[in-house]
C-alpha cells in the first residue's frame, strides 16, 4: 500500500514537473517587458533634459524648449503614435530621475560612458562629439600644457568633467576646477574672467561661439571623442527596441539629416 501510495505521489510530482517545464513559455510571458505597452497606454513619453544646452535642448526667447534633440524626439513620438513631454531636470540627478520613473528618457546630448552603461541602457549612438578646450580670445593659453596653474570651468555632473578627470596629467597641473550648473554659465564665467579656460561639449561650445565669435577661441587640443545616445531604463527593453526602430527609419529616409542641417548646417548624424 505504502509502495502504491509512494508511486502515486511520484507520478503526480513528475507530472507536475513536466507541466511546469512545458509552461515555461507562459511563465516567461507573465514577466515579459511591457514598457512599450505602458507608454502607449499613457499616450506619451517624458524626456528629461538640461534646458540650457543649445543646440540640443534649450529655451528660446519666448521660453519654449527647442533644439536638435527636441526636434528628433518630436518626430520620433509622432511616428510612434504618442505625444512627448519635455521635463527640465538637474543634470546632476538626471539618472536618478530616470530610475525613479519621473522621466522615461534622457534625450539631451547625453554621452555614452561605461559608468553610465552600468546604470542605464542607451540607443545606438546618433552623434559623435568631443570635449573641446575653449579660451577667451587673446588668451596666452594655446593648449593643455598651458593649463598649469589655471582655473578651468566646466558643467557639474557632465561628461566634460569625466573627460578631464581621465587626463590625469592635465588635471593634476590645473590650479582649480570650477563647476557650474550649465554650459551657458561656464562660458559666461570664461568671458567675465572668472575662469581662464573651459571644457565643454563641442556641439554646445561651437553653437555659443558662433553667436559670440569675438569672445572665444576653440583650441586644437581636446579631451577625446565621445558618442551621444538616448538614455533609457535597463528594464525598458521593449520601449528601447521600438524607439531604436523609429530612429533607424528616420535616419534611413533622411529626416534626421534634415533636422541636423537645420541646427548644425550639415548632416552630423552618426
Amino acid at each position: 500500500m505504502k509502495k502504491l501510495f509512494a508511486a502515486a505521489i511520484t507520478a503526480v510530482l513528475t507530472a507536475g514537473l513536466l507541466l511546469t517545464g512545458c509552461s515555461g513559455g507562459k511563465q516567461t510571458s507573465s514577466t515579459t517587458d511591457d514598457s512599450w505597452d505602458k507608454i502607449k497606454k499613457k499616450g506619451e513619453f517624458v524626456v528629461g533634459l538640461d534646458d540650457a544646452f543649445p543646440p540640443m535642448g534649450f529655451k528660446d526667447k519666448d521660453g519654449t524648449i527647442v533644439g536638435f534633440d527636441i526636434d528628433l524626439a518630436k518626430e520620433a513620438a509622432k511616428r510612434m503614435g504618442v505625444n512627448v513631454k519635455f521635463q527640465p531636470v538637474n543634470w546632476d540627478t538626471v539618472t536618478l530621475e530616470l530610475k525613479n520613473k519621473n522621466i522615461d528618457l534622457i534625450w539631451n546630448g547625453m554621452t555614452i560612458t561605461e559608468k553610465r552603461k552600468q546604470e542605464i541602457n542607451f540607443t545606438k549612438p546618433y552623434i559623435e562629439d568631443k570635449q573641446i578646450l575653449v579660451v577667451a580670445k587673446g588668451a596666452s593659453i594655446k593648449g593643455k600644457a598651458d593649463l598649469s596653474g589655471k582655473k578651468v570651468g566646466l558643467q557639474s555632473g557632465s561628461s566634460s568633467k569625466e573627460a578631464l578627470e581621465k587626463d590625469k596629467a592635465t588635471l593634476s597641473s590645473i590650479k582649480e576646477v570650477v563647476e557650474f550648473p550649465n554650459n551657458n554659465d561656464v562660458l559666461m564665467a570664461l568671458k567675465m574672467g572668472s575662469v581662464e579656460a573651459a571644457v565643454v561639449d563641442e556641439v554646445v561650445g561651437r553653437y555659443y561661439i558662433a553667436k559670440d565669435s569675438d569672445s572665444f577661441v576653440v583650441l586644437e587640443d581636446h579631451f577625446g571623442l565621445e558618442e551621444f545616445g538616448v538614455g533609457i531604463r535597463k528594464e525598458d527593453t521593449a520601449f528601447l527596441n521600438e524607439l531604436q526602430k523609429t530612429l533607424d527609419e528616420m535616419k534611413k529616409d533622411g529626416t534626421s539629416a534634415e533636422i541636423s542641417k537645420k541646427w548644425f548646417g550639415a548632416d552630423i548624424v552618426k
